[in-house]
């Protein structure tokens, strides 16, 4: 392991030089590929370098230790240095466990309205709004693929393409069913009602990924139409494409081309293929692509937002927050990083028993 280490802080320090030099510029993107890949090295070298130092300085306080006038400052040193120790440890296992391949991807967001009816429809337009501000704090870009409304401007469903700096790295554990519970506005007595959202995240794949043969799919266009049944446009322009092989169906009408609503229609069902052939590949994934579309129901849940109380709680990990009103406005990190922190440890577990 230290060698694999050490190689990986020369090829570190060969980049990072190579980085400084003029005929870098010659090559086009040639800056931008090695920038990218010495951001990806950089914590694992600093965090390896860093335990370095606490080891040698651990080492030394332990030769203190047979001065009798020194004894006592080295105990102390090598106190916290043992503590920095562990940590620096914990986060280098962190570092080193396998890089999911995905998680450089931008992704599909795809938001279904479950139990619940209209409250549950307008719960997944709150979603979806979280989402979106989520993405602007990350200076992410969200593009909404398609859209199917309720009666009350909620969303039946809703699905968005999110561009960025590791997207699916960010969003990859929001999968799973979102439950809410408060009052509807329609609500007279005051009773609290419970509703359900699925969640799903889909890595987008590209074209070069996944070519789809235009024997395989059969497109038909019909007349869009929006919110409480009125027409978005009077041109059959909306598009519905089945891929024949797996009977997978994507509607698309937000556009007025035809062309632009077949693209963005192409684009979903890609990623939605790609997910599949990976679930194909790997158990772990088919159970996770299960989790993610769900039945909608009340029961099968990952978190609930409970709006009376302002309270937000993950039910995996057992993290309860009141700051629903902050969350629900796209400061997600609070929730989502101990999520991410709690399924890293468990991987970091999986590693040490094998």
């Amino acid at each position: 392991m230290r060698e694999k280490l050490l190689d990986i802080c020369r090829r570190f320090d060969e980049l990072t030089a190579r980085m400084s030099a003029p005929e870098i510029y010659e090559i086009p993107g040639e800056y931008q590929r090695v920038a990218k890949e010495v951001g990806h090295l950089e914590p694992l070298v600093e965090t390896w370098r860093s335990l370095e130092e606490v080891t040698a300085g651990i080492a030394e306080a332990r030769e203190m230790l047979a001065d009798a006038e020194l004894a006592e400052l080295a105990r102390g040193e090598l106190e916290a240095l043992t503590k920095e120790e562990e940590r620096l440890s914990e986060a280098l296992k962190r570092l080193l466990l396998p890089k999911d391949p995905n998680d450089d991807k931008d992704v599909v967001l795809e938001i279904r309205a479950g139990t619940g009816g209209e409250e549950a429809a307008l719960f997944a337009a709150d979603l979806f709004r979280m989402y979106s501000r989520y993405a602007e704090k990350r200076g992410w870009k969200i593009e909404t693929l398609s859209a199917s409304y309720s009666d009350t401007s909620g969303f039946k469903e809703v699905i968005a393409s999110i561009h960025g700096d590791r997207v699916y790295s960010g969003l990859k554990f929001e999968v799973g069913v979102h439950r809410v519970q408060r009052v509807p506005t329609t609500e007279s007595q005051g009773r609290i009602h419970t509703s359900a959202c699925t969640v799903a995240v889909l890595p987008e794949a590209e074209e070069v990924e996944l070519d789809i043969p235009e024997s395989d799919l059969r497109i038909d266009r019909f007349r869009a139409s929006g919110p409480g049944g009125q027409s978005v446009n009077t041109t059959d322009s909306a598009i519905r494409v089945t891929h024949k092989p797996t009977g997978l169906v994507v509607s698309c009408q937000d556009e007025k081309s035809q062309h632009k609503n077949k693209a963005k229609a192409l684009r979903v069902l890609r990623a939605r293929l790609m997910d599949m052939r990976e679930a194909e590949a790997h158990a772990e994934r088919a159970d996770a692509r299960r989790a993610m579309v769900g039945s909608g129901d009340r029961s099968e849940r990952i978190r609930t937002y409970n709006f009376p109380q302002n309270r937000v709680s993950d039910h995996r990990i057992g993290l309860t927050l009141y700051r629903l009103d902050e969350i629900i406005e796209g400061h997600l990190n609070p929730i989502i990083e101990p999520v991410r922190a709690h399924f890293q440890a468990e991987l970091v577990k999986q590693q040490s028993r094998a």
